[in-house]
């Protein structure tokens, strides 16, 4: 297993910072992220360090079926990761976000135009 001592995932999974973990696995954790952007968010993520969902399919595949199951408990979401800058990524370790939703919560994803 692959952890970067810089990178603030890593430390999380490492259990050296500290983080709101919600389910364990033996590749991967889900965690409340900072901030989420609606009751119940959760990070899913997995404790090897991959930078994005492009570098190692295995890996990405593996964080995507903790992913799933967190969304089969749910009756509404969004799975969302990020490749790039240019595609909203700010943390360099693989990441799979499951957003809870419910009609009418006005939540715009980032390619939804803003209502004005």
């Amino acid at each position: 297993m692959t952890v970067l001592k810089e990178c603030v995932f890593c430390t999380i999974v490492a259990g050296t910072a500290p983080a709101t973990v919600v389910r364990t696995w033996s590749d991967t954790i889900a965690i409340q992220p900072l901030g989420g952007v609606t009751a119940g968010h959760v990070l899913v993520i997995p404790r090897t360090h991959v930078a994005d969902v492009g570098v190692n399919p295995a890996v990405s595949a593996r964080t995507m079926a903790r992913a799933a199951e967190l969304a089969a408990e749910l009756p509404a979401c969004n799975v969302i990761t990020s490749k790039g800058a240019a595609a909203t990524q700010t943390q360099w370790h693989l990441h799979v976000h499951v957003v809870p939703r419910v009609e009418g919560d006005a939540l715009p994803l980032p390619w939804t135009p803003a209502v004005r």
